[in-house]
């Protein structure tokens, strides 16, 4: 289960696909009756919720690709009949759509690979017409129809560095009214008040995720619980129709979660529930805010994990890069962190360049440069370790999952003395067929994928040189390798071309698939046995006890 929504008091509907495949199909389970039902049993085709409809009690729009694989139609889904209607046809390449507050579809988001195209219609018409064209560098993202129904908050760069929040009128749209910025990070979403019609709030991350409340009757709720609970992240997560009961969720780096009621009317915060009870935040670790300056001058902002109670310089070190990669780690807990910490060994993520949320220069400069200069920043980061004397540098490894995974890889085949052994978890080890197995509703981005990685034909020789396939006799440490065979986005012939590829040199590496799993282990039996292996590994190799294969390390 990927995402659910409480459509009534007696239904949920939620979004699950099959062993991994990320076919999502839309679920509704009747709390009454106990049943649950596939409302879109259509095999191999995907499903996105659009819109919850929260006025109407039976429907709820979705978008699925039964038509054809590439392209998303919109429907409403009858929640008790499971009836599909047909209410917008995607007619060339529309990758989103919004509706109003009526449940009219009202916005199409179209891309020919580079170029973007706002499409628009009128309340009660039926043709779209072209709102704006950008192109991919430049954000112009639909968020919520305002309260009239006509303008609608967008999240922008055009013009700028950072997306900023701003009122549109599609009839006059150089009067953009600007609703918040922020000078550090992109904005790009806001909070909303389904009763009341208006926006609450907007949400950003720094060092941490904060809301500021534009909303004077949410501002003051959100005092009044932060009074009684003064620590760690405070997020809304729901509230009833009337908005006088709200449950909030309190969560920080050794707190798990914990959700609370909270009661408008007499203004009583209860305790729900605690995610963990198992876990004592006084034996977990705290997750520091760093940063540090890349070797061409750019500020890397990050963090680090450092073991409980440690006293001691020259510790073994796990070098964390983040998937995506465009995306970015945030503080909070994390599993991950707490585990390899709870064994003794620092952890250090990086948002190397390319980290989505610090504007588009950032962004941008990540662009055709997988394997060089953020694989740069990831190496900078590790001598930064070094010399602030916190890492051990022959006891230093490297863990990623997805891009993570391809960094893994680029850093022991670009940087083989870095690393005393790595971990590649769904990772690209050939830029060539990753490129070529995208999924079919990843197709009308393919040419924006060619302009950030780079192009099969005209940056060849690129792609050679940044893929670590063809650069094995560069790896000198021992391998973990990971892999879902179900991954639609990073196929199980990325981890056996590299698995194959050092086999035939003659080194042997630790390879776990799993036939139930796609793009990173759900199955609990599954997790298990990746973290015991991790575990093992880890502590073989630059752990207090180390076994060092001497033909490995010297191949």
């Amino acid at each position: 289960m990927v995402s659910y929504l409480w459509k009534n008091n007696d239904t949920i509907i939620y979004l699950q696909d099959t062993g991994g495949d990320e076919n999502y199909h839309v679920f509704i389970c009747d709390l009454l009756t106990e049943s649950v039902i596939d409302a879109t049993p259509f095999k191999g085709i995907n499903t996105q919720i659009i819109h919850h409809l929260p006025h109407d009690s039976e429907h709820i729009i979705i978008a699925t690709n039964q038509r054809s694989l590439e392209l998303f139609d919109c429907y409403r889904l009858h929640i008790h009949t499971h009836k599909l209607t047909m209410i917008a046809e995607n007619k060339g390449a529309i990758t989103d759509w919004t509706c109003d507050h009526l449940g009219q579809v009202r916005i199409g988001i179209q891309t020919d690979g580079v170029n973007t195209s706002i499409l628009y219609k009128e309340y009660n018409t039926d043709d779209f017409t072209l709102l704006l064209s950008t192109d991919f560098r430049n954000t112009f993202k639909p968020i919520v129809f305002h309260q009239d129904n006509k303008r609608i908050y967008v999240s922008s760069n055009i013009g700028q560095d950072k997306s900023q929040i701003y009122l549109i009128d599609p009839d006059r749209l150089d009067h953009k009214e600007l609703i918040y910025a922020h000078e550090e990070v992109d904005i790009w979403s806001i909070k909303w008040s389904d009763k009341r019609q208006c926006m609450t709030g907007v949400e950003y991350t720094t060092d941490k995720t904060y809301v500021y409340y534009t909303d004077e009757y949410m501002q003051e709720i959100y005092t009044a619980v932060r009074i009684l609970l003064p620590d760690d992240i405070l997020q809304v997560r729901s509230m009833d129709d009337s908005e006088t009961k709200i449950i909030f969720m309190n969560i920080g780096d050794r707190n798990r979660g914990k959700m609370y009621l909270y009661d408008t009317a007499n203004k009583s915060l209860l305790l729900l529930s605690n995610l963990a009870p198992w876990l004592n935040p006084e034996h977990l670790c705290e997750m520091q805010y760093i940063q540090y300056t890349s070797r061409d001058g750019l500020t890397i902002p990050g963090y680090l994990t450092l073991p409980k109670n440690n006293t001691t310089q020259k510790l073994p070190v796990v070098i964390n890069p983040h998937g995506g990669p465009w995306h970015r780690d945030v503080w909070g807990f994390n599993p991950e962190l707490q585990f390899m910490a709870s064994r003794g060994y620092a952890v250090l993520q990086m948002n190397y360049r390319g980290s989505i949320g610090y504007g588009r220069s950032f962004w941008e400069s990540s662009f055709k440069q997988w394997g060089g200069t953020m694989q740069d920043d990831i190496s900078d980061g590790v001598q930064w370790l070094i010399d602030r004397g916190t890492a051990d540098p022959e006891r230093i490894a490297i863990y990623g999952v997805s891009y993570g995974g391809y960094a893994t890889l680029a850093g022991i085949t670009f940087t083989p003395d870095l690393y005393a052994c790595a971990i590649d978890y769904v990772g690209v080890s050939n830029l060539f067929t990753f490129l070529e197995t995208i999924p079919p509703y990843w197709k009308p981005y393919l040419e924006m994928m060619y302009a950030m990685i780079g192009d099969p034909i005209e940056d060849k020789s690129l792609l050679i040189e940044r893929s670590p396939v063809f650069h094995v006799d560069k790896i000198r440490c021992p391998l973990l390798v990971a892999q879902g065979a179900n991954d639609p986005r990073v196929k199980k012939s990325e981890s056996d071309q590299i698995v194959k590829a050092l086999e035939d040199r003659g080194i042997q590496v630790e390879y776990i698939v799993k036939s139930n799993e796609g793009h990173g282990f759900n199955n609990e039996e599954n997790r298990f046995e990746f973290y015991l292996a991790l575990e093992t590994f880890l502590n073989k190799y630059i752990g207090k006890i180390r076994v060092i294969n001497d033909k490995v390390l010297k191949k």
